[in-house]
């Protein structure tokens, strides 16, 4: 299969792409069981649901015991790393000028694979394998695409490297504003603009959802004094707005919903409530391949 990275292909158990399956299936075989008449109707038996559950619950999720980190598919960690001090600059990206045979065998990242399942599916790793990961992919990802940065924005803050997330969210809304990658004249990036707001909302805000409910762990580095988004979610409407030191949540439309912050569960009805922000402990800031760092957003103060 090949996963998110596509300098990764044609690999066994990708974790992104396992991850998402087993998901998937414990989610149908969920339905089935709230949804009775309509799986019925549909000629979905328990039995057959069962076997769903069964393939989620075995689903290999391989991980490195020797680095403590996982694999973005099964023997990645294994390969020997990308040669980068002996890239050039004008060699980026690197799918122009090197074959995929030499690409797809060392340690190289095209763009965000385990760290995007770890957005995607965080009940799936530990707080420790989210950092180490981070750490460990950060040096090994050259952005040759645009949908890198804003993902990478979003677990940098969650482990708590702050202004490298900062960093990752002025790559992506400024793509083409910058044109950061020297290509805006064949078209706009949609896809990096619309990944600004998550590397905002999902990073700095630390909007999850997927567990019934909305979980918030936010964070915002020095340089943002403040940041204030509103959503829509199950018909209801709020509004966050975080700085330093809290958060406030406010219900504007619908009825209250289970929301939790950093972790602890509330209800939030139509009075506003607010929280203080933990500080995530983070470690040293992770080093990308050299000529690799994200765009430098104090040209643009």
């Amino acid at each position: 299969m090949t996963g998110p990275d596509e300098y990764s292909a044609i690999k066994d158990n990708n974790v992104y792409t396992n991850l998402m399956a087993q998901r998937n299936l414990a989610s149908a075989a969920e339905a089935v069981t709230r949804l009775p008449s309509e799986a019925e109707t549909l000629g979905v038996s328990t039995e057959e649901a069962a076997s769903w559950r069964d393939a989620a619950n075995a689903m290999y999720v391989p991980f490195d015991e020797r680095l403590g980190v996982h694999p973005q598919h099964e023997g990645f960690t294994d390969y020997a790393r990308w040669d980068f001090k002996s890239t050039h600059e004008d060699q980026y990206p690197l799918l122009l000028h090197f074959p995929y045979f030499q690409l797809y065998r060392k340690q190289v990242v095209k763009q965000t694979d385990l760290v995007l399942a770890m957005y995607l599916r965080p009940d799936a790793f530990t707080a420790e394998q989210k950092a180490a990961n981070f750490a460990y992919y950060e040096p090994l990802t050259v952005r040759d695409s645009s949908l890198s940065a804003c993902i990478q924005s979003v677990m940098a803050a969650e482990v708590g490297q702050l202004d490298l997330a900062h960093d990752y969210l002025a790559e992506a809304a400024l793509m083409d504003l910058r044109d950061v990658e020297h290509n805006t004249s064949d078209g706009v990036h949609m896809a990096s603009l619309a990944g600004s707001w998550l590397a905002l909302v999902a990073g700095f805000g630390g909007l999850r959802t997927g567990a019934g409910s909305l979980a918030f762990s936010p964070q915002v580095p020095d340089g943002i004094s403040k940041l204030t988004f509103r959503m829509r979610y199950r018909g209801r409407k709020l509004c966050v707005t975080i700085d330093a030191a809290k958060a406030n949540y406010e219900l504007l439309e619908g009825d209250p919903l289970p929301v939790s912050h950093h972790g602890e569960k509330f209800e939030l009805g139509h009075q506003a409530v607010e929280y203080k922000i933990p500080r995530v402990k983070a470690g040293p800031r992770p080093e990308q391949p050299p000529g690799r760092a994200p765009y430098n957003r104090s040209a643009t103060d």
